[in-house]
């Protein structure tokens, strides 16, 4: 492994390894204003939920690296301590990535980008209406991580409103992963985009516990084709084939020479018990 002490390192370095490792990171389009009513608009990929109750989300506009200085969402942030938190789909990451340019205080980045802005039913800040969900906070609290240049300010948010397209929604009214098209930010210039092929599902085990990696016998855990998320797949089931199960698959398989290539074939078709069966049934 290649090994790095932080405390060794100049900070736009430190930036650098982080942002390329933690990635991707959802983006917090932020629309604040201040008390004269002048509206500002900016991103933010150090973001993220952190409770449902209550609704709590997290942001943080980190001080300039070459300056120090704060950014003005949180000069705002200290005068009306509101916000909108606009999230990001595809339609609109050339908009948000115009509004991050560093426009002088007062010059509204919604005319810049070409966004418009939209009243909020609870808050003052405007929402972004090219926005697919829009989420109307307060602020519960703004901690300084340091004073230097790349030193973040976790803003801590109560979620009051959201208010989501209803071209995003399912026939159950719930999000739909597939439409709603979100981008998030990687290292250096390089987003990416949750969309299509890139998305897929895996059952979370809430409720029960699979076997574990360890249950699995030992011809199967040595077996030098399968991967770790395969040997993940097959853990994650509740219980071993039957032997019953076993012979009828077998049986199926009597021909196929390479019989831990056809599991992985079922595996990648989330068909895992049958996979399991097949991988016990080689002599």
């Amino acid at each position: 492994m290649f090994t790095i002490n932080l405390s060794d390192i100049e900070i736009p370095k430190v930036h650098h390894y982080l942002l390329g490792a933690i990635s991707p990171r959802p983006i917090c389009f932020a629309s604040t204003i201040d008390k004269e009513g002048l509206p500002n608009l900016a991103p933010f990929s150090f973001f993220n939920v952190f409770s449902a109750n209550p609704p709590i989300v997290i942001f943080s506009p980190s001080r300039s690296g070459r300056t120090g200085e704060t950014k003005d969402t949180l000069k705002n942030l200290y005068e009306v301590p509101e916000v909108v938190i606009n999230l990001v789909n595809y339609d609109m990451v050339q908009q948000m990535s115009l509004a991050s340019s560093p426009y002088d205080r007062g010059i509204s980045e919604f005319q810049k980008a070409g966004l418009t802005p939209i009243p909020s039913d609870a808050i003052k800040p405007f929402r972004v209406k090219e926005s697919p969900i829009q989420l109307e906070c307060v602020v519960n609290e703004i901690k300084e991580l340091g004073q230097g240049g790349g030193a973040g300010n976790l803003v801590i948010c109560q979620v009051l409103k959201m208010h989501i397209a209803p071209n995003m929604l399912d026939e159950k009214q719930m999000i739909d992963q597939q439409k709603i098209d979100l981008v998030s930010r990687m290292g250096g210039n390089w987003y990416c985009r949750a969309h299509g092929d890139a998305l897929f599902e895996i059952d979370k085990p809430i409720t029960k516990c699979g076997i574990g990696v360890d249950s699995l016998p030992k011809k199967v855990r040595q077996n030098k084709q399968l991967s770790g998320n395969h040997l993940g797949k097959l853990g994650n089931l509740y219980e071993l084939p039957q032997q019953d199960f076993i012979q009828s698959i077998h049986s199926q398989y009597l021909h196929v020479s390479d019989k831990t290539a056809a599991a992985i074939a079922l595996l990648n078709k989330n068909n895992t018990m049958e996979a399991l069966a097949l991988l016990l049934s080689e002599d």
